[in-house]
């Protein structure tokens, strides 16, 4: 944005101002086959403060909103734009304004229930490649809060990897290292110091030209240290953790999306305390992928893994062959997500009663804005 002329900056390259930010071809074939009005252009969202979002076009960087029909046609949050995600959009003339009018179908899409009583889904970025899931080294190392971040992660279609922090405060990496991988089958797995600047030619690998990496995790676990280590400069705020429990507080508030040096795309995501997770049955498979594999054994297809005879699955755990508090997180999860899954159901019935009304409404009734 030129702040001279509050205007967006002139292009000289209109298609590369979007490959920056990830235009490949397979966008440029989604957009050739998604039907649209005239003078719509493909945007991408790289930051979003509740209703509102910051959008990279042809032309740069502009603020937006959904257009009034795209808020009445929305069936759900997850309808709504997200960081990542790829929009046409209409921009205003002489103005640095644009509006959202449409969401290209995305390939991949991390969620978690949004906060609070209400059953809603929340979109944490779109068109994701890689998830670099991390957790510190310190005391706020937590193997079950890895095991649903990678649930999470696996459900989204984006491939994770996991990125142990603060090695430079650990006195037993390697160990450490080994029990995220016997939790975590399959998925890479990385100790580094971003303040020493260790372990992180590890990550070069994944920070390919046009691809998006996203880094979530909880607060105080050096996101935005390895965020800035990546970006080759002090990109992001940080904030010191409380030496008495190794808690951190919010340093990132919102999500952003920004290029780094190499061509690849970064996502920050603000820190969560905890991850409430949203249809993920298909993360659960993945990431307890041992588990499943030893139910395929059980003798009846039902198993819940209790007390039913014959089960694989307690007696891998009873003779040691399988972790038991990593049997006793499958179990809360898979509960967890049934319940959710009814509750679901529940609020899914009512909402369709209420959209068949609105349908039934005058069309008058106006725009509905769904709150974060």
């Amino acid at each position: 944005m030129n702040p001279n002329t509050n205007q967006p900056n002139d292009p000289t390259n209109a298609r590369q101002t979007l490959k920056t930010y990830g235009w490949s071809a397979h966008w440029q074939h989604q957009i050739e086959s998604f039907p649209r009005e005239a003078g719509l252009v493909p945007a991408r969202v790289i930051a979003q403060y509740s209703h509102q979002y910051r959008i990279i076009a042809e032309d740069g960087e502009r603020s937006a909103e959904v257009s009034g029909k795209f808020q009445y046609d929305a069936a759900s949050r997850g309808d709504f734009p997200a960081v990542g995600d790829w929009v046409l959009v209409q921009p205003l003339a002489g103005e640095a304004r644009a509006i959202i009018h449409a969401v290209l179908p995305r390939r991949s899409a991390m969620m978690r229930k949004a906060a609070g009583p209400s059953v809603h889904e929340q979109i944490i970025g779109a068109n994701i490649d890689t998830l670099f899931v991390v957790c510190a080294l310190n005391d706020d190392f937590n193997l079950r809060k890895i095991e649903r971040y990678l649930i999470a992660a696996w459900d989204s279609g984006a491939s994770p990897v996991v990125l142990l922090t603060k090695a430079d405060l650990c006195d037993e990496v390697e160990a450490r290292i080994a029990a995220v991988e016997a939790s975590a089958p399959g998925v890479p797995v990385h100790a580094v110091s971003a303040l020493q600047g260790q372990g992180i030619e590890q990550l070069v690998g994944y920070l390919t030209p046009g691809g998006t990496i996203a880094v979530t995790g909880s607060s105080g676990v050096g996101k935005s240290t390895l965020l800035n280590s990546l970006a080759g400069g002090d990109r992001m705020r940080v904030q010191g953790i409380r030496e008495s429990d190794a808690r951190g507080r919010h340093t990132t508030t919102h999500r952003e999306l920004f290029p780094i040096p190499g061509g690849a795309v970064m996502m920050d995501t603000p820190g969560m305390r905890e991850l409430a997770l949203w249809e993920a049955e298909d993360g659960l498979q993945e990431a307890f992928a041992d588990i499943e594999a030893l139910a395929a054994d059980c003798r009846f297809r039902d198993c819940r893994h209790e007390g039913e005879s014959g089960c694989a699955v307690r007696q891998a755990a009873d003779e040691g062959a399988l972790d038991a508090k990593r049997l006793a997180s499958y179990r809360k999860t898979s509960r967890e997500l049934a319940h959710l899954a009814r509750k679901e159901n529940s609020a899914s019935k009512r909402q369709q009663k209420t959209a068949s009304k609105r349908a039934a409404a005058p069309r008058s009734r106006g725009p509905v804005a769904w709150e974060e």
